[in-house]
């Protein structure tokens, strides 16, 4: 009898395995969920819906985007650290979320409650001045700044947006003493910037590209290390000022615990997605370039910013609004 009921046991074990490697080899086998921390009609939403088409016609399966805005992320990703760790719940976040800890005096979670799984593609700020600015070049801007130290300002689209770290890593590299103008939102910063209100402002790509290309506004330089596919002839900042390299970025996450061949699917299928001609030319489109990381990569990456810009949020005491 005990011979039976071990051969039982083990026959069902092996059912179990059998069953547990059938349901992974056919993920997704159900709708899969995709939180953005913020609003709809933002980049971060544009971004999520477009990668959720492509990976529903990939899995054939619907994709749920689900908006869960508030607290710059911290409610999004709340919730799902909460969900269960089997990949049908995934975050679609932006740069913010490698910085909140700094924001934040209590985070209902940290870094470990996550498993990064592919950095989708990341984007510049630029550094706007008037059409009518008689700085031609970065380098005209920062030997005014020198010469007038305190006396410049550059507007930004909130505290700890990244328009505000671009232009607090500028000041950090380059020792410049310039007042940062907080608005509620890079247009507002970009209205009182055409009207002569502020001397300069760091916005992003899609709010200001009309502008640029209209003439309104002059580009000085673009916040990533490399120029910008949308705007080939806007010099990096980092021509002038060596080591400088920012910008927003997206990554997508599951809740820690996630099994590694549903990570590693996840990864392999958004990387490839990413490369498609709808995602890669809607990435274009915000300015932004196309990445498709592997899991190890992104979370590289993620603490690699969370530890770049700690003693830059600290020294300027940027808090939440």
């Amino acid at each position: 009898m005990k011979g039976w009921l071990r051969l039982l046991g083990a026959f069902a074990g092996l059912l179990c395995a059998v069953a547990g490697a059938l349901a992974q080899g056919t993920f997704p086998s159900q709708p899969v969920h995709i939180f953005v921390p913020y609003p709809p009609g933002g980049a971060v939403d544009i971004i999520a819906r477009t990668l959720g088409d492509e990976l529903g016609r990939r899995w054939n399966q619907s994709i749920v985007v689900e908006n869960r805005p508030g607290a710059g992320g911290v409610i999004a990703s709340q919730a799902l650290v909460k969900s269960p760790a089997d990949g049908y719940t995934l975050i679609l976040v932006a740069a913010g979320h490698a910085l909140n800890p700094y924001f934040y005096a209590k985070m209902p979670y940290g870094f470990e409650d996550f498993t990064p799984i592919c950095l989708i593609g990341s984007a510049p700020n630029i550094l706007l001045v008037p059409a009518n600015s008689p700085y031609k070049t970065l380098a005209d801007m920062l030997a005014d700044a020198r010469a007038r130290p305190g006396q410049l300002s550059y507007g930004h689209a909130g505290n700890g947006t990244s328009p505000h770290l671009a232009g607090e890593l500028l000041k950090a590299l380059t020792k410049v003493d310039i007042a940062a103008v907080p608005y509620k939102g890079g247009a507002p910063s970009l209205t009182d910037l055409m009207g002569g209100h502020i001397p300069m402002t760091f916005n992003n790509i899609p709010e200001s590209i009309a502008q640029i290309r209209a003439g309104t506004v002059r580009a000085l330089g673009v916040t990533t290390a490399t120029r910008s596919p949308v705007l080939p002839d806007v010099p990096t900042i980092a021509e002038t000022v060596p080591g400088y390299d920012t910008g927003v970025w997206w990554a997508v996450l599951a809740p820690a615990g996630l099994p590694a061949d549903i990570r590693d699917k996840l990864a392999k299928d958004l990387a490839e997605v990413v490369k498609t001609p709808a995602v890669k030319n809607r990435l274009v489109d915000l300015g932004a370039a196309p990445i498709g990381s592997s899991p190890q990569e992104a979370a590289a990456f993620i603490k690699a910013e969370y530890e770049k810009w700690g003693p830059i949020i600290k020294a300027a005491g940027i808090k939440a609004e």
